[in-house]
């Protein structure tokens, strides 16, 4: 039987640092929308989800995003845990891939290149978002699990810091699981580059670059490096 992959989008807009910022726009998009189209041309994934708080700010970010014909599941404010168990619940995965909206960048080239790599090495978990033991940028790449290790989060993350990110627990306990990453190819080795949005500067510096919402990871790299 094949295996049912779905990528779990987690935003919001009651970021303390940036409020309000998965509707700012970036050329053309707001940044939330940037988020969903890059990812849809991944060739691996057959969901996309987004998994948002169910609290009153949200509601405008829900209707967006359901306007723009995604699917929206609300959950639970502090408890993200239980807001992606329940969201993958809904959709029947085998494999759970989790995307941070922060990530206006990703692309989805290295988002099956984690799948592919996930498949092959058979581990519990495995990434390629940060530049952990591995030469990624920061905000390229996912996280990726089985639901049954979602599961298994999902039971046992039971302090206050295990509920509110998603893989806290595993690497609280890394000697009891596989975890695992890997590098990417030589042109887009670049770990000390950050792609992500947390702050004004952050966003200030997305809008300063000619980014295009369909660049791919090549094309990125060397717009941050000024190459074009």
């Amino acid at each position: 039987m094949k295996n049912k992959t779905v990528a779990i989008i987690q935003a919001r807009m009651g970021s303390s640092r940036l409020p309000n910022k998965m509707l700012l726009y970036l050329h053309g998009y707001p940044i939330c929308e940037w988020v969903y189209k890059r990812v849809k041309m991944s060739k691996k994934i057959d969901q996309i989800i987004f998994a948002l708080p169910d609290t009153e700010d949200n509601y405008v970010l829900a209707r967006y995003l359901e306007s723009i014909g995604a699917d929206v599941f609300r959950g639970s404010e502090n408890n993200l845990v239980d807001r992606y168990y329940r969201a993958a619940k809904l959709t029947s995965a085998n494999e759970i891939i989790r995307i941070c909206a922060d990530n206006p960048l990703i692309c989805a080239s290295e988002i099956d290149r984690l799948i592919d790599f996930y498949r092959e090495d058979k581990c519990d978990y495995a990434y390629n978002h940060i530049p952990k033991g591995n030469k990624y940028p920061d905000g390229l790449g996912a996280e990726i699990c089985s639901m049954d290790l979602l599961k298994i989060i999902n039971k046992n993350a039971i302090i206050t810091d295990h509920k509110e990110h998603l893989f806290n627990y595993i690497w609280s306990h890394s000697k009891e699981y596989s975890i695992k990453t890997f590098n990417p190819f030589k042109e887009i080795s670049y770990p000390e580059l950050k792609l992500d949005i947390d702050t004004m500067d952050d966003y200030r510096c997305l809008l300063e670059k000619k980014y295009r919402i369909d660049m791919n990871a090549v094309e990125i790299i060397c717009m941050k490096n000024g190459e074009i």
